[in-house]
């Protein structure tokens, strides 16, 4: 007697989406520019020096690159010298932002994930996966769900076969 077995994917028609933040990553460089470089003894901005440095350095090394501005010392710097780093970066980097490389990524992801076209989602029931092999910030995590909340079904956490329940709209 032959037993024939079907063998059902029930995850594939379940119908969930499943949304992965890593795709929204940008690929370029990441640094951090720490102005303390620029300090006199590690404790004091000289404006003339710091300006001309800003007329001498090589700003095209920031081509395309994701630059957190920073400064690690025990300093008081003036809020124009970050200005004027900014001002010479922009033309050169792709994205450039005052604080950590955390910061940077925050930035990066919240703007990335801006541009998504959220009614694409409406009714929709989306698994954000959790499960990444990139380093994606919580704060991406907050930020698509604060996005999807208003328009989907629902919207779980962790893989379509393995998930956690985050929202369930109430029809």
């Amino acid at each position: 007697m032959e037993i024939q077995e079907n063998i059902v994917n029930k995850v594939a028609s379940s119908g969930l989406v499943t949304l992965n933040l890593e795709e929204y990553f940008h690929k370029g460089e990441r640094l951090v520019y720490d102005i303390k470089d620029n300090l006199f003894h590690g404790l004091i901005l000289k404006e003339q020096d710091f300006r001309t440095f800003i007329k001498e350095h090589n700003w095209e090394q920031y081509a395309g690159k994701n630059v957190a501005i920073t400064c690690s010392a025990d300093a008081i710097v003036p809020t124009w010298a970050y200005m004027l780093l900014a001002n010479k970066m922009k033309p050169f980097a792709h994205e450039i932002v005052f604080g950590s490389l955390e910061t940077l990524e925050t930035v990066l992801y919240t703007k990335a994930l801006a541009k998504i076209n959220v009614s694409e989602f409406a009714g929709e029931r989306v698994v954000i996966k959790g499960c990444a092999d990139l380093d994606v910030p919580v704060s991406a995590y907050v930020e698509i769900t604060a996005l999807l909340t208003p328009v989907v079904k629902s919207i779980m956490y962790g893989e379509p076969c393995s998930t956690v329940p985050i929202y369930k709209r109430k029809d």
